[in-house]
């Protein structure tokens, strides 16, 4: 994958921005799955299992950011969602493998981003929007079964 590597303004710090399209919108699809379908234990172990995993296989990679396999996120909802989910496996699967990305690969690393040397880094940005979108696709399927 080719990442765009921002023009450096000031050295010595670092943006941290927040995408729409790989954190806001799947974080906001995820609330309502988890209002809506009453979720609530199912999503949040799921989630916590993603999490773990996620984090357990981030990696820093200096004047990027936080990168993560981009299979390993929806693998792990999926598991997850089907020994966990109930009645519900494949909004399960949506919550776990989002929430799980954004939380394990950008929220726990958020100490590290000093130490990239990047000069912006983005919350659902390029490392973990592929996780974040296979996972809304690996969702669909389980929902097709």
């Amino acid at each position: 994958m080719i990442y765009r590597l921002p023009v450096v303004i000031e050295a010595g710090r670092t943006t941290v921005a927040v995408n729409a399209g790989g954190a806001i919108v799947p974080a906001a699809v995820a609330t309502y799955l988890i209002c809506h379908d009453h979720l609530r234990l199912s999503a949040l172990f799921a989630t916590l299992v993603v999490t773990a995993l996620t984090f357990a296989v981030a990696r820093a990679v200096p004047g990027v950011g936080i990168v993560t396999p981009a299979l390993l996120p929806p693998l792990a909802a999926a598991v997850a969602a089907i020994l966990i989910g109930g009645h519900a496996v494949p909004a399960v699967a949506y919550v776990a493998g989002t929430l799980g990305t954004l939380i394990g690969a950008d929220v726990l690393n958020l100490p590290r981003i000093r130490s990239l040397q990047a000069p912006v880094v983005s919350i659902g940005g390029a490392g973990t929007f592929d996780g974040v979108f296979l996972t809304g696709l690996v969702a669909i399927l389980l929902a097709s079964l």
